[in-house]
C-alpha cells in the first residue's frame, strides 16, 4: 500500500510539473509574439520567422543541457526559450494567408495547422526508446529528444531563410486595392481601433475562446483518466482523436471556412466545443472521451481558423504583423492561464466542473455576435 501510494503522488506530481512547463512555453510565446509580430512587420516574415527557428534550436539545447546535468531550472529556461520560438512560428498561419486573395485564406491557413499533424504524430515517436535516435551522444539518453528538436529547429530556419522568397509580406500588398488618385495612405490603426471593429471582435473571440476551452478540457484529461485507472494505450487512443480534430482534418475545414463564410464556421466551432465539453465528463468509457476530445479538437480548429482568417480579412498589409502579434500575445496569455487553472479547478471542484466551465466559456463568440446584432440601429417606422 505505501508503494501504491508513493506511485499515485509520483504520477501527479509528474503531471503538475509538465502544466507547470507546459505555462511557461506559452507565456514565452506571448511575450515572443508581441514583439516578432512587430518585427516582422519591420522587417518581414521570412527574417521574423527564420530568426525564430534558430531561437527554437538555442532553447532545445538549454533544454537538453538541463536533462543532462539534472538541472530543472535550465530545462524551464529552454521550455521558455522554446516557447519564445513558438511565438514566432504562430505567425506563420498569418505568412500563408498573405500570399492568398480572401477567397482562399481559410484554406491557406488550414494548411499551416494541418502540417502541425506531423509534430503531433512525430513528437511522441522522437521521445519513445525507438525514435530516440541521438539519445545515445550523452550519457543521459533522455537527452536526445532534445538534441533532435535542436536540428529540427535549425533545418527550419535554414530553409526558411534560403527558400521563402518572395516575402508573403510583399505578396499579401499585391491583394490589397490601391488607393484612388490622389487619396493618401491610410497609416496603421492601434489595437485598440482594431478592436472596435466587429468583425476584429468575433475574431478576437473566436480565437481566444477557442484556445481556452481547448486547454481548459485538453489539459487535465489524461489526468483524470490516470485517476480512474486507464492504461496509457487508452489515453493514448483518446489524444489521437484530440489531434486528428485539431489538426488532422485541416485539409477539408480550410475549404469549409472559405465555402461558408468565417461566421458561420466559427459558430459552428462554438457547437463543437459546447457538445465536447459537456461530453467530456458524462462517462469514463474510452470511447466517449475520445468522441469528446475529438469535438473539441474540431471546434478548436473551426474557431481558430476561422477567427484567424477573419483577421487577416480585415488588417491591410502595412499593420498585419502588429496587431496579429498582440492577438497572438493575448491568446497565450490566456491559454497560460487556463492550463494553469484546469489543475486547480480539477484538483478543488473535478471533472464535470471543469466541464460545464469549459462549455459556458465556449458561449462567449455566440454572445459577443448576439451582443453585435442588438447594437445595430433599426429602421425607423414610417
Amino acid at each position: 500500500m505505501p508503494h501504491q501510494l508513493r506511485s499515485m503522488r509520483w504520477r501527479i506530481a509528474s503531471a503538475y510539473v509538465l502544466l507547470i512547463a507546459g505555462t511557461l512555453l506559452l507565456l514565452g510565446a506571448a511575450v515572443s509574439a508581441h514583439f516578432s509580430g512587430r518585427f516582422m512587420q519591420r522587417y518581414g516574415r521570412r527574417l521574423g520567422l527564420g530568426l525564430g527557428f534558430v531561437v527554437g534550436a538555442g532553447g532545445m539545447l538549454l533544454s537538453g543541457a538541463g536533462v543532462l546535468f539534472s538541472s530543472f531550472a535550465l530545462f524551464l529556461l529552454g521550455v521558455t526559450v522554446v516557447g519564445a520560438a513558438r511565438g514566432a512560428a504562430d505567425q506563420s498561419r498569418y505568412a500563408a494567408a498573405d500570399t492568398q486573395p480572401p477567397e482562399r485564406r481559410g484554406w491557406a491557413i488550414s494548411m499551416i495547422v494541418f502540417a502541425s499533424t506531423v509534430g503531433a504524430a512525430a513528437g511522441p515517436w522522437l521521445a519513445s526508446s525507438r525514435g530516440n535516435l541521438l539519445g545515445g551522444l550523452t550519457s543521459v539518453p533522455q537527452s536526445g529528444t532534445m538534441w533532435a528538436g535542436a536540428l529540427l529547429f535549425a533545418l527550419a530556419g535554414v530553409l526558411v531563410f534560403t527558400l521563402l522568397r518572395p516575402d508573403p509580406q510583399e505578396l499579401g500588398r499585391a491583394f490589397d486595392e490601391p488607393p484612388e488618385a490622389g487619396q493618401p495612405l491610410v497609416a496603421g490603426r492601434s489595437l485598440g481601433a482594431v478592436l472596435r471593429l466587429p468583425a476584429a471582435q468575433l475574431a478576437l473571440a473566436a480565437i481566444v475562446i477557442g484556445q481556452a476551452t481547448m486547454v481548459l478540457v485538453m489539459s487535465v484529461t489524461s489526468l483524470h483518466m490516470d485517476h480512474s485507472h486507464h492504461g496509457g494505450d487508452a489515453i493514448s487512443l483518446v489524444f489521437m482523436a484530440h489531434t486528428i480534430g485539431m489538426f488532422g482534418l485541416s485539409i477539408v475545414t480550410g475549404r469549409v471556412i472559405d465555402r461558408i463564410g468565417r461566421r458561420s464556421a466559427i459558430l459552428s466551432g462554438v457547437a463543437l466545443l459546447v457538445s465536447g465539453s459537456l461530453i467530456a465528463p458524462v462517462s469514463l468509457q474510452t470511447q466517449w472521451l475520445a468522441l469528446a476530445l475529438f469535438l473539441v479538437g474540431l471546434g478548436w480548429n473551426l474557431c481558430y481558423v476561422g477567427g484567424s482568417t477573419l483577421l487577416s480579412d480585415i488588417l491591410a498589409p502595412g499593420e498585419r504583423g502588429g496587431i496579429q502579434g498582440s492577438i497572438e500575445l493575448i491568446v497565450n496569455v490566456i491559454s497560460a492561464s487556463c492550463n494553469l487553472l484546469s489543475g486547480v479547478i480539477f484538483g478543488a471542484f473535478g471533472y464535470t466542473t471543469l466541464g460545464l466551465l469549459g462549455a459556458a466559456l465556449a458561449l462567449v463568440p455566440l454572445l459577443v455576435l448576439g451582443a453585435q446584432r442588438l447594437r445595430i440601429p433599426r429602421p425607423a417606422a414610417a
